[in-house]
């Protein structure tokens, strides 16, 4: 059994976590391989330690001093290791971080400085070994990773060992570094998992797993104890942000099981993400039939009417074509007979809408281009409503019960969700009346 973990920024914030992760780690000897990021905030007016080092690269760019910037950084995990009693030779490690830095070291080598201390300290707490991210993740010149050549790699370098390894950064075969976009230590944890052909990788954050709706929106919502990976890869896309989008890919492909964890409540099982699973093994009470409610707002609809429409070959191309010429996404497609609409980003779309309605009028001559503005997308994600036909009345009838005008209705062909357009204002209250129709 091997299980890989991940810890996030508020897991590595200060030394009361570490004693946290240390614990975690320990309860079980399976967990041999850990991937940490850069020390997070300890509190809301606290700073992340990778926007520092962005800021001391920006002072540095304009001839600016970052000395006190920098103060902060190593005064952060200074303090970690003299409270942990540890005898991390840091002060070696910040000299040469300083040096670089006059030398013209390079934004993503600086930026990834944050998870290089982390795993420095966290080896040393652990007793693990330290192993150098640039030294098996390696990525190609278009920014995409060498998985063949990192995963071979990876698995020579931790045979037989028990590794710490910093996230969110990896290195060109020049040898110098790269680093993943902001979040980027959850897609470290997931190519080491791959490659190390894990049994569990276990994702530590500071929730107990999905939510199965945003906690600004509903008060104390409840966990997802099961989820698959199309269902999260629904959720992501309408604005879940558990995870790194891309952390989903090298453990899906594999079908190893991510389990979302809190390092604050380790006790919790979080959630299990698999590509599926055997629902008959499942407790009762786990049993639901929407799995989670999400949606974002400030969307356009433009719906184009004509008599016709459908039978007329080339038209769909036509309007997508003068969509993307005019650099707008198109997120959802509801159609009617001889009418369809195309949601769009809002703010997008009003810096086009002149030239898009041009475009139609003169390639398409419509009946009519009706433009309707913010609107709100909710949607009900959950694999086995297949399985009930009865789901999306019961949406309907709840929505309408509290007076909420829906205005689109979308639903794929696999039936992984339901999808609504409502008010703009009337989204936060959608939201709220399916979580309780469905959970409460």
């Amino acid at each position: 059994m091997l299980k890989v973990l991940k810890f996030g920024g508020s897991s590595m914030a200060s030394a009361e976590q570490y004693a946290k992760v240390k614990a975690i780690v320990e309860e079980d000897g399976s967990r041999s391989v850990v991937v940490v990021s850069a020390a997070g905030k300890r509190n809301k007016e606290d700073h992340k330690i990778t926007d520092l080092l962005y800021l001391c690269h920006a002072h540095m760019k304009y001839g600016v001093s970052c000395d006190s910037v920098f103060g902060m950084i190593a005064r952060r995990y200074l303090e970690i290791r003299d409270a942990l009693g540890l005898k991390t030779d840091l002060e070696g490690a910040l000299d040469r971080i300083r040096a670089d830095m006059e030398n013209g070291m390079s934004e993503a080598a600086l930026a990834s400085r944050g998870e290089y201390l982390s795993a420095l300290l966290m080896a040393d707490y652990l007793g693990f070994d330290f192993v150098d991210a640039a030294d098996w993740l390696r990525f190609r010149m278009d920014g995409t990773v060498d998985r063949e050549w990192s995963y071979e790699a990876l698995k020579n370098l931790a045979k037989g060992r028990h590794i710490v390894i910093p996230g969110f950064y990896g290195s060109l075969a020049d040898g110098s570094i790269r680093t993943f976009t902001r979040g980027g230590s959850d897609i470290t944890g997931a190519l080491a998992a791959a490659a190390l052909d894990a049994d569990v990788y276990e994702n530590w954050t500071d929730v107990s797993g999905v939510l199965m709706a945003d906690p600004r929106i509903v008060e104390d919502p409840q966990s997802i104890p099961h989820l698959t990976y199309s269902e999260l890869r629904e959720l992501s896309y309408l604005g879940f942000q558990v995870l790194h989008e891309d952390t989903i890919f090298p453990v899906a492909e594999k079908n190893i099981p991510l389990n979302i964890r809190n390092t604050n409540d380790p006790s919790h099982p979080g959630t299990v993400i698999m590509e599926h699973f055997d629902e008959d093994a499942e407790p009762t009470d786990e049993r639901r039939f929407i799995t989670g409610i999400a949606g974002k707002k400030d969307y356009s609809v433009v719906t184009i009417s004509k008599r016709g429409l459908s039978s007329e070959v080339g038209a769909v191309r036509k309007v997508f074509e003068i969509f993307e010429n005019n650099g707008l996404a198109v997120e959802y497609t509801p159609n009617g007979i001889d009418s369809f609409s195309l949601v769009v980003s809002g703010a997008k779309l009003e810096k086009v809408l002149h030239s898009i309605v041009s475009q139609l009028e003169e390639k398409l001559a419509p009946d009519e281009i009706q433009v309707t503005k913010d609107l709100a997308i909710v949607a009900a994600v959950g694999r086995r409503m297949l399985d009930r036909p009865e789901i999306p009345g019961r949406i309907f009838s709840a929505l309408g019960e509290a007076g909420i005008q829906i205005r689109l209705i979308s639903q794929g062909p696999r039936e992984v969700n339901v999808i609504l357009g409502v008010d703009g204002k009337d989204f936060a209250t959608a939201v709220r009346v399916l979580y309780n129709s469905f959970v409460k």
